[in-house]
């Protein structure tokens, strides 16, 4: 009998392959602030990866009033895909007013959102979506380590593993990265409860359960905010295998001081009126199904 590591994987690059393309309508979300110098590549590597993957799509971009040529390159690459629909803020308001704009925007069966730097490795995008028939939310795990955060991060893995999560010093390119994402996941996690892997990553909906959610977060915690709210409304999470990649070019916006600041006022805002004040009915109705790396193979 073979042992569990030895059991060739479930999903594959060739599984993805003998799938025909997702028979539902797809909602890739996406916001962008001064991204010139990514927001072309990425919306043609966007557009070619859904056309290979679904039968009817849409691109919903957020420009959150960028100052440089962001809003022109959309502009100009809309003529030759119309499937782009471009939303732009009057002034900028970051991350958690531009995530839930899109997603009140958006008009397909499911939805789901991917960052301009294409941080997450979504090469099996197409069993994903196909995870959306028999769950009701599947959220990405990060799973493989970013060797250039490795050695930084050694002194690290001895604290971590006592709280059970190896799997979050395997999140980053730097070790600041790495540190504020870490502290993330531990102060959602022992302030909320809700034993998910992930908070930080991409995350597929269908559009009318994550419309359905009040979101209240003005900041990157929108993000964990859906999840949470999904899984004490009673959906059905499967965790999937989706590794960090690192940014090729321009700034990232999400550990800059001001946003880490918004993130952790929201984190605490609405802990006190979900927890302390039970603003929010958070029982734990859901069901989470973990991931498990031996059905996945590695890329």
């Amino acid at each position: 009998m073979q042992s569990e590591t030895e059991l060739k994987p479930k999903y594959t690059k060739g599984f993805c392959d003998s799938l025909p393309k997702f028979d539902r309508g797809v909602s890739w979300l996406c916001w962008a602030y001064n991204e010139e110098k990514l927001i072309g590549d990425y919306l043609i590597k966007t557009n070619e990866l859904l056309k290979q993957t679904v039968e009817d799509y849409e691109i919903v971009i957020v420009d959150d009033c960028s100052t440089d040529r962001t809003n022109e390159i959309i502009k100009r690459l809309m003529e030759d895909i119309p499937e782009i629909r471009l939303i732009r803020n009057q002034v900028n308001m970051n991350v958690g007013y531009s995530s839930r704009k899109a997603i009140r925007s958006a008009s397909k069966d499911v939805l789901f959102w991917q960052t301009i730097d294409w941080s997450y490795d979504i090469s099996y995008l197409r069993a994903f979506l196909e995870l959306l028939k028999s769950h009701d939310v599947v959220a990405g795990v990060r799973r493989e380590p970013v060797r250039a955060a490795d050695k930084a991060m050694k002194p690290f893995l001895g604290l971590l593993k006592l709280f059970g999560v190896k799997h979050i010093t395997r999140r980053s390119d730097t070790l600041t990265k790495a540190i504020i994402s870490v502290i993330n996941y531990i102060l959602i996690r022992c302030l909320f409860n809700v034993p998910l892997s992930d908070y930080q990553n991409v995350v597929f909906y269908p559009t009318e359960l994550i419309q359905s959610i009040m979101l209240e977060s003005n900041s990157s915690f929108t993000n964990p905010e859906g999840l949470m709210k999904a899984y004490w409304k009673g959906a059905s999470i499967v965790e999937v295998p989706i590794s960090f990649l690192p940014r090729r070019s321009g700034e990232g916006k999400g550990t800059q001081p001001r946003a880490i600041m918004n993130s952790v006022g929201d984190i605490f805002r609405l802990w006190f009126r979900w927890i302390i004040l039970k603003k929010e009915e958070v029982a734990p109705k859901g069901h989470i199904q973990r991931l498990n790396l031996n059905e996945w193979e590695l890329l």
